[in-house]
């Protein structure tokens, strides 16, 4: 798909819901995004592959204005994954929708890093029960010893 067959599909599927201002803004800030990618020498198609089905970042966006026609003059985009746009810049345009189904990937993030905290107990508590066995006799040899060393 062309960047100009995506921001019209874009156009059109916003122009039942949301008033002009919100759908131009939207518009344009996915033709900045695309024009931004095809300079770091990217292909138009690959990057409008990545963004996926104009329809359903425009339902995204209306969802996010609550659904209503009457939505007021908002700032409201649907930021794809892995795209990176924007990030590391201040953006001073308003709230972004994005990054909507990463709380499934913290909680991954805190699940692995129990994991591993619970391997790594088991690791060395494994390698106390082995050595155990041998390091407490000679330990307690070795305390009896100098208790009879000091008293001389």
């Amino acid at each position: 798909m062309t960047q100009r067959e995506f921001l019209e599909g874009l156009r059109s599927a916003l122009g039942n819901d949301l008033k002009g201002p919100v759908i131009q803004e939207n518009v344009d800030y996915y033709n900045g995004y695309i024009s931004d990618e095809i300079k770091k020498g990217r292909m138009e198609e690959e990057v409008t592959a990545e963004l996926g089905d104009p329809w359903i970042i425009a339902r995204t966006i209306i969802d996010s204005n609550g659904g209503r026609s009457d939505a007021g003059y908002q700032d409201n985009y649907y930021e794809p994954r892995e795209s990176g746009y924007g990030r590391g810049q201040e953006k001073t345009e308003g709230n972004h929708v994005s990054r909507a189904g990463t709380w499934w990937k913290r909680l991954l993030l805190v699940l692995a890093i129990a994991g591993i905290i619970m391997a790594v107990f088991t690791v060395v508590g494994g390698i106390l029960s082995l050595i155990a066995p041998f390091v407490v006799p000679v330990l307690v040899i070795v305390f009896i010893l100098r208790l009879f060393n000091s008293r001389r």
